[in-house]
């Protein structure tokens, strides 16, 4: 078969009816359609012009992301810290604690400002040593 047909008309309409006429049918087809030199330039400027629009818009993208990020941060950190916490069914604090031995019972235990006992070990050899104001006073309660 001939590479090209029709090319004697000068005329796009002329050479689409002698196709017509001289052909055995008419079907839709897809293909790939070579570019002209002046087409494949100007879509070589477009992908550049394209590509300098990409870039301005991922460094945009680049300084909101950072941005948000600064934002989403500390709420992260606290939704890790409360789920932890939750997890735990406690949460740490860090609060003045009242510290009482029982030296009867060679126990040392710690209290919070509710008076709720908080910790309880056994009694250092240090604690359980007897002192002035426990030998004077006794244990403070009213025996």
């Amino acid at each position: 078969m001939l590479k090209q047909i029709g090319k004697e008309y000068d005329n796009p309409i002329q050479r689409e009816a002698f196709l017509k006429d001289n052909c055995d049918r008419v079907e839709e087809k897809g293909y790939m359609k070579a570019y002209t030199p002046e087409e494949l330039q100007g879509h070589k400027e477009s992908l550049a012009n394209l590509s300098i629009q990409i870039d301005e818009v991922e460094d945009e993208k680049k300084a909101s992301a950072t941005h948000f990020k600064a934002q989403l941060d500390p709420l992260v950190a606290r939704r890790k810290e409360i789920v932890k916490n939750i997890r735990q069914k406690a949460e740490y604090v860090s609060e003045i604690c009242y510290k009482f031995i029982d030296r009867d019972e060679r126990q040392t235990g710690y209290y919070n400002a509710d008076g709720d006992l908080i910790e309880m070990r056994p009694a250092t050899v240090d604690e359980l040593q007897p002192t002035l104001f426990v030998k004077l006073h006794g244990t403070g309660t009213n025996d």
